[in-house]
Formats: structure tokens, sequence, C-alpha cells
């Protein structure tokens, strides 16, 4: 009897585990990084270009005292709707920005390859349209590039390119979780261009997670090598780390910058048609087909995670904190990151409900190399960068 009675309490105190285990940090407060600013404002949404070259466009509702300043968040590959990214744009948008989600892939039609000049041509002809309109109000001398996954390699490619295309000179790029990337000129992937005409004036933080991180480590680290041209002070090498302290426990995997968020899907917003095609124009020929045209089984993986991503800690104090504080610092300051990261607020992750504290970001100043070195690091890098692999792991749904 004593023992069934044992058995029972002990399974009664498995059951209520989550219940009793440490919760994680809620979201910061309005005005502070990551925080949850200006609720009650309403966010535009809406699109330019055509229903086959779109950039989907947020922004507080309204007519600004100043212009806003613009951010360009480039999506893995795959990940053409929005809605994956919504709660990111959505804290983005609260905070003041113009937001452009440029959607340079047509899934089935797009090479990797094409990809870069395809986010150029669409966020250039972004900005013109949206130059006029009064409330979006566009600053062209502040802009920011966001970049995820395979986004990662376009939002650096945008960066080395601007001055050729016609592009503002980007203040930041924030690469976080590369993939995707092209190990040299014969591989598939995103080929990056050459890196040493990217601004000196640009800050660059690339940031890994802890799970499965091997080739986003390799590729974050090539991208830093080849900014020849960018000063040590403004780059920055940083890595989540995950922690299972409490319930639900953060998983810090390339689907952790998900963010699933209601009313930022793309079948809410209302895209102008293609024009309709003159019968007596000769017709372009077809794209040749190429087996990197359509996802993967890990790609479709990958998306599927994103889509049941939840926002949490992760995105609140490591991805969303960090680009609030690198911006504001890139925008109105010197975009010195080594002060940056010398500030122990940039790298806390806060605590607990139990006080215990969530595991700090680390960051970490990437050695200078010489640019023989640079020039040769991209035959050195291992296929294996150009792999997106499936973490599976404890419990949770983010994976790659």
């Amino acid at each position: 009897m004593c023992r069934r009675l044992a058995l029972g309490l002990l399974a009664l105190l498995v059951g209520a585990a989550p219940a009793l285990s440490a919760s994680p940090p809620s979201q910061p407060k309005a005005g502070m990084p990551g925080g949850a600013d200006r609720p009650e404002a309403e966010i535009a949404r809406k699109a330019v270009g055509t229903a086959s070259a779109v950039t989907y466009v947020f922004h507080a509702a309204g007519t600004p005292a100043a212009p806003r300043a613009v951010v360009v968040l480039a999506h893995a590959w795959g990940a053409v709707d929005p809605l994956t990214y919504g709660g990111w744009i959505d804290h983005l948008a609260r905070r003041g920005y113009l937001v452009l989600f440029p959607a340079f892939q047509q899934i089935g039609r797009t090479r990797p390859v094409e990809a870069s000049d395809n986010a150029a041509r669409l966020v250039k002809s972004a900005l013109a349209a949206l130059e006029a309109d009064p409330e979006a109000k566009p600053d062209m001398a502040h802009l920011a590039l966001i970049g995820h996954s395979a986004g990662a390699g376009i939002a650096i490619n945008l960066a080395a390119q601007a001055k050729t295309v016609g592009l503002p000179v980007p203040k930041l790029v924030f690469a976080v979780m590369p993939g995707g990337i092209a190990s040299d000129a014969a591989s598939r992937g995103i080929q990056l261009t050459n890196l040493a005409q990217v601004d000196p004036g640009t800050s660059v933080i690339t940031m890994i997670g802890d799970r499965e991180f091997q080739a986003s480590d390799r590729v974050s680290r090539r991208i830093l090598r080849e900014l020849t041209d960018v000063p040590q002070n403004k780059k920055l090498f940083m890595r989540v780390l995950s922690d299972d302290h409490g319930f639900p426990q953060l998983s810090a995997t390339l689907a952790a910058p998900g963010s699933p968020k209601e009313g930022y899907e793309m079948a809410a917003i209302k895209v102008p048609p293609d024009p309709p095609v003159d019968p007596k124009a000769p017709r372009a020929p077809r794209p040749r087909w190429s087996a990197d045209m359509v996802l993967s089984g890990e790609q479709t993986v990958l998306l599927q995670q994103l889509g049941r991503n939840p926002v949490d800690t992760l995105d609140y104090l490591a991805f969303w904190k960090t680009f609030d504080l690198a911006a504001d610092s890139a925008f109105g300051g010197s975009g010195d990151l080594a002060v940056l990261r010398a500030d122990p607020t940039f790298l806390d992750m806060a605590r607990w409900s139990d006080t215990w504290p969530v595991r700090r970001l680390h960051a970490e100043t990437p050695r200078a190399v010489d640019a023989t070195a640079a020039a040769a690091a991209p035959a050195r890098v291992a296929p294996a960068a150009t792999k997106m692999p499936v973490t599976r792991k404890r419990g949770s749904a983010r994976n790659r």
C-alpha cells in the first residue's frame, strides 16, 4: 500500500513538473531594447511592385515627424511569406522603422545564384516607390539589413553591391544563422560577392546558435574574414546558447528567429497584379530548370519548423535586443561594436522566474587576417557549409 502511494505521488510530481518549473523571462517593457513598444499603434501593411516582383512594406500608421530609418529583412530560402517573421517585423515597425520584406524568390523558378540580384532590384524599386509616400517617408541615410539563413548571404551581398547598384550604403548588417551559402564558385547556394566592397563604415554582426552550429560557424567566420575593408571594431561574431533550466526550454537552432504572427501573412496584403502580356511582344525565354529551384527535404522541414516556432526569450533578448542596440549605435553613434560588446547589458539574457540567470550571449571580435589569407579562404571552406542538416533534439520544434 505504501509503495503504491509513493509511486502515485511520484507520478503526480512528474506530471506537474512543467507547472513547477521556472518560467523564462518575458518581453522587456516599452522603451527597452527588445521591448513591447507602442502596443496601441496600428501597423500599416502594404505591397509595392507586382505579383511576380513584390516587396512587402510595414510601418506604424500615420505621418511620422521625421523620416523613418529603413530595415530590410531578407528571408530564409523558401520563407517567402512575411508571416514567418511577423513578430519581428511587428516589433521593428512599432519601434518606428520602415520595414521592407523583398520576396526575392519564386519557389520553383528562382535559383540561389539569382537571388541577390533579385533582392537588389526589389529594394531599389521599393525605395524609389516609397520616396514620395508621406507615411512611409524612408530615410535613405539610415539603412540596416537583417538576413536569416540564406537571407544572411543576401544581406551581406546587398551591402557589398550597394554602391554599384545604386542602393543606400547600409549602416548595419545583422546576419543571423547564416546558411545555404556556396562554398566555392562551382557549388550550389548563395554565391558571396566580393565582400571587400563592403563600406568601411558598415557594422557587421554574425550570430549563430549552439544546436548543430558547425556550418553556420564556418560561414559566419568566412563572412567576417572576407570583410577586409571593415575595421575589426565594426565586426562581431556572436553565439546564442540554449538553456533547459526551466520550461519551456530555450533552443537556439536555425528556426529560432522564426516568429509567426497573424496579420502579417501575404494572403492578407493586397498585391498589385502583373501587367497584361502584350500578345505581339516576343515571349521571354523560359528559365532553364535546375534542381536548386525547388526546395529540398531539409528546407521543407525548416519551413514547417519556422511556421511552428514560438516567440520567446531568444527573440526578445537575443535577436531583437541585439539588433535594437546595434542599430541605435550604428544610426546614432559610432557603430563601434567593441564598445557595445563591453557593455554587460548587451550580452545579458535576464533571469528565469526562480532568479537563475539565463545563459548569456557569447560575443567575440574576430582576429584580423591579411588580404592574401582572406582571398584564399573560400577554397578551404568545407562543402558541408552549403548543407542545412536537420537538428533532432529534446522537446522542441526548433530545428534546421
